[in-house]
């Protein structure tokens, strides 16, 4: 088994006080190296996308516009909290670069699957348009890497950040080659304020956007029925050649962004369907991506969690315990949603 580990820290992108910053990709390669699972994995240095393998996502005014602002040194790219700095350019283009190399290995056969710890995270940028602290998509750069380079048909893309993927959403909108699933916290003010039901795609993508809109404090119970009953099996009705996971640890109860209720075991118990979807349907090739999570010893356990369960490794380390809210019963929004996706 040779899992791999794409390491893009983006030191220099990095605004005061703002969560998503450097000290989270810090933290992580600290807890990598006090957790002696370094050696077990084969470490791939990233390189930079190319403007091509960005254009395969987003516009040329788009990648324009985050150079532009770059060159002058920073600043504000939205009416949000996304932010650049003057090296934030090179250090986007980095993290998509890595997440297509990692994405060369596995389908060449010269890895098995892995993990790519980059930043910034991007499955909030969509398009023409960067939102939510992401400048370029990562995951779908990585998954038209797989089609363009090695001729992937299907690819699917899991993301189980708390916050919606919109931006990956609006990339494959219309593309029935891509398969997004997307769990997540859907609550009145709750950013980005889309990804309900009836988004499930238009044209020839239609049927091929799946939301779980989740109220709050669902908890492990709720998560892994929706993998169980519905995210399971439309991807086994899919058959992907890859499986690439947006992976947020924003979904823990200890968040201080969010209060989707999930615990470091119920996070466990969804990587491990994942990898066993990936097994199953796609000869276990499968690429983790890091998206948020800003609780830092949560991020940095449930990264580890993961990286064990690739390795093949039953551990699981769970310090925080499950939430102390009782959770939330989903079992009339899981029937809304099974006779919803059905019928669509």
């Amino acid at each position: 088994m040779t899992t791999l580990l794409v390491y893009a820290p983006a030191y220099g992108h990095t605004k005061y006080q703002h969560p998503e910053s450097s000290r989270r990709t810090t933290a992580l390669w600290r807890a990598l190296e006090s957790s002696g699972l370094l050696p077990d994995l084969h470490q791939l240095a990233p390189e930079p996308a190319s403007v091509d393998q960005l254009r395969r996502v987003h516009t040329p005014e788009l990648i324009e516009y985050v150079h532009q602002v770059s060159l002058r040194g920073g600043g504000l790219l939205d009416h949000g909290d996304t932010y650049v700095t003057a090296q934030s350019f090179e250090l986007a283009q980095l993290a998509a670069g890595g997440c297509c190399a990692a994405v060369d290995a596995i389908m060449s056969g010269a890895a098995d699957n892995g993990f790519a710890l980059i930043r910034p995270p991007g499955h909030h940028a969509e398009t023409d348009r960067v939102s939510g602290f992401c400048l370029f998509n990562n995951v779908a750069a990585a998954a038209r890497q797989a089609q363009v380079v090695h001729g992937a048909q299907r690819v699917a893309i899991v993301d189980y950040d708390v916050h919606h993927g919109n931006g990956t959403q609006d990339i494959f909108y219309e593309d029935d080659s891509v398969l997004f699933v997307s769990v997540h916290l859907y609550a009145p003010y709750f950013y980005p304020g889309i990804g309900g039901m009836h988004e499930i795609g238009v044209g020839r993508g239609r049927g091929y956007t799946l939301n779980v809109p989740f109220p709050p404090y669902v908890g492990d119970r709720g998560y892994g029925r929706a993998f169980d009953e519905l995210i399971g099996p439309r991807l086994a009705a899919f058959r992907p050649d890859l499986l690439l996971v947006s992976a947020g640890f924003d979904a823990h109860w200890d968040d201080p962004l969010a209060s989707a209720g999930l615990s470091l075991r119920g996070y466990a118990d969804i990587t491990r369907k994942l990898i066993g979807y990936a097994e199953a349907l796609c000869g276990g090739r499968i690429l983790f991506i890091l998206e948020g999570g800003y609780q830092l010893d949560v991020l940095t356990t449930g990264v580890r969690n993961v990286l064990h369960a690739l390795l093949g490794q039953d551990i699981v380390h769970d310090p925080f315990g499950r939430m102390p809210q009782e959770e939330q019963d989903v079992t009339d929004l899981l029937a809304r949603l099974k006779a919803h996706y059905l019928s669509n």
